[in-house]
C-alpha cells in the first residue's frame, strides 16, 4: 500500500512541477516583452 501511495505522490509532484515550469516560462516571456517595449520607448 505504501508503494502505491509513494508512486501517486511522485506522479502528482511531477504534474505540479510541469505546470510550474510552464507558468514561470510564460512569466519570463511577459517580462521580456515588457523590457523590449521599455527599450524601444527609450530609443
Amino acid at each position: 500500500m505504501t508503494t502505491i501511495s509513494h508512486k501517486l505522490v511522485l506522479i502528482l509532484f511531477a504534474g505540479l512541477l510541469a505546470a510550474a515550469c510552464n507558468t514561470i516560462q510564460g512569466a519570463g516571456e511577459d517580462i521580456q516583452s515588457a523590457g523590449d517595449r521599455i527599450e524601444e520607448a527609450a530609443d
